[in-house]
């Protein structure tokens, strides 16, 4: 997750910036089991800390259905009022107030214009107006809204309130199922207004807005009182009186008295109707796909590697529940490798004439494209990390990790931290075993949103279940499935059939539950 301060957004997911911490071990080669461990990997700090608890923008439902497609669009809270107004505080109450994991928090600061020289030397002297219309990039903003309604990713400038220009790095924001879009303007364009489900409007009287703003600049941006009472007598009280006031009469729920304690009536009327809102946009995907497009023969776009003796052979040892976790670790590795090798032959070549030792010209083939980049959906996806490094020279790799939710059996969205501009390179993603195909598609449509091309993409597993073959081809006919075996039944519990037991568990040595999912990523061991 990625927090700033109110001055940028804070990003349900880790985008190119965030970083594991703890990565798993190597290997150890001991026949001893143990047990489950909770992650507690600093990747990124929560949202919010209150005195009662933690709030992390992790834990994301699905945002499509069975088809793949994006079924239900985010629920966008506007959020207007004066300068230091308490807009920031009231959001954060409603975050804590929401109790949900997956909210974006965007702030209107990061799409202010960039100032010209001369710009820049009014800003200096306080002669420049940031509360005019005029100082935002209204068509960034609307921009950036629309993609985070959509579920997309979106590249966002990050603003300096000291130099009064942006950052060089821009930071990823992915989407959620609630934003809460903040700023003194947000009610000001009309196609912004469009794309907010609610517009709330915080009212706090002109003298306690200028105190706080004395106390703000002053302390946390290094002004001089004499800049900001001129600045705001210039400037922020004639541009409220003109632009912002006006807009009060368009919101839904007029908060009164800012940050004070006392609004909490009108903070729990609006987490009632979000509450209401998001409970009619909840999916059930993986009931879905156990009954959908099951009878029908198996998708062109599947390649099982051939079951040669060899193939075979390696196969009854990793199925085969009393062999050891050496054994299983050393033919797992083996057949990851021939798997790896086998997706590379359908990434794009062309005609590359090279001059042998000898002089003679030879006539190959070289990689078509821009780069190839591996992702994994933690935490068995990540044992096949080693055979894409041994066959692709400098890969850049990407993690997802997708945990089921043990009350709605729903896969859930809790990390990803991927490559930058991945959406131009071809992707090799990769989980040993898929059953229904839930974290699958859930990781697909993750590369989509990262504007990743369909027919780009390679997923690659051990061990698929028809059922997880199906789903995942009817939903993304164009991404290409390779696998070394295609199982045909999955059981009530999720599990395939005859199948490989509990991959991670096998090959990390830890106890699986009672209630495992073939690909249901429990608690990764760091």
């Amino acid at each position: 997750m990625e927090t700033e301060g109110r001055t940028s957004p804070v990003s349900t997911s880790g985008g190119g910036d965030g970083s594991l911490d703890r990565l798993l071990p190597a290997v150890s080669t001991g026949l001893s089991p143990r047990k489950r461990t909770t992650s507690q990997c600093k990747s990124e700090p929560p949202l919010l800390r209150t005195s009662k608890r933690t709030i992390y923008t992790a834990g994301r439902p699905p945002w499509y259905n069975e088809h793949g497609a994006q079924s239900k669009e985010a629920f966008v809270i506007g959020l207007c009022g004066g300068s230091a107004s308490g807009k920031t505080t009231v959001a954060r109450k409603i975050i804590e107030a929401l109790d949900v994991p997956w909210v974006v928090l965007l702030s209107m600061d990061s799409s202010k214009k960039v100032l010209t020289p001369d710009q820049q030397t009014l800003a200096a002297s306080n002669d420049y107006n940031f509360d005019h219309p005029d100082a935002f990039d209204f068509d960034l903003l609307t921009h950036t809204v629309r993609k985070l309604k959509q579920g997309k990713s979106v590249k966002i400038p990050v603003y300096d309130f000291t130099t009064h220009g942006r950052q060089k790095e821009w930071k990823t924001v992915y989407g959620a199922s609630v934003i809460i879009f903040e700023g003194i303007m947000a009610f000001a364009d009309k196609k912004l207004l469009q794309l907010l489900d609610m517009k709330i409007f915080v009212d706090t009287d002109s003298d306690i807005r200028l105190v706080r703003r004395l106390r703000r600049d002053i302390t946390d941006r290094g002004r001089d009182i004499e800049g900001v009472i001129k600045q705001y007598n210039k400037f922020v009280k004639p541009a409220f009186e003109q632009y912002i006031e006006p807009t009060m009469r368009l919101a839904d729920i007029v908060v009164p008295r800012g940050a004070c304690g006392c609004n909490m009536v009108a903070i729990d009327l609006i987490v009632q109707h979000v509450h209401s809102q998001l409970e009619e946009r909840e999916l059930s995907v993986r009931a879905a796909l156990a009954s959908a497009h099951q009878a029908q023969p198996l998708p062109q776009t599947l390649s099982v590697l051939e079951s040669t003796p060899q193939v075979r052979g390696m196969h009854t040892i990793i199925r085969n529940k009393e062999t050891s976790r050496d054994e299983f670790i050393f033919y797992s590795k083996r057949l990851m490798r021939l798997l790896i090798e086998r997706a590379l032959s359908f990434l794009p070549s062309q005609v590359h004439a090279v001059q042998t030792p000898q002089g003679e010209d030879y006539e190959g083939r070289t990689f078509h494209g821009k780069r190839i980049t591996g992702v994994s959906i933690l935490r068995a996806g990540e044992t096949m990390e080693p055979a894409l490094r041994a066959v692709c020279k400098d890969v850049r790799i990407g993690k997802i990790l997708i945990q089921t939710n043990q009350d709605t059996g729903e896969p859930e969205l809790h990390y990803l931290r991927l490559p930058k501009d991945i959406g131009e390179d071809h992707v090799i993603l990769m989980d040993c075993t898929v059953s229904t195909g839930a974290a699958a598609m859930m990781a697909v449509r993750v590369l989509l949103d990262h504007d990743v091309q369909e027919d780009k993409i390679l997923l690659v597993s051990l061990l698929m279940a028809e059922m997880g073959v199906h789903s995942v081809a009817y939903a993304f006919p164009q991404v290409k499935i390779i696998t070394t075996a295609v199982d045909k039944k999955v059981n009530d519990l999720f599990h395939i059939i005859p199948g490989i037991g509990n991959f991670g568990d096998r090959y990390f040595g830890t106890d699986a539950p009672p209630d495992w999912s073939d690909e249901e990523m429990d608690e990764p061991s760091y």
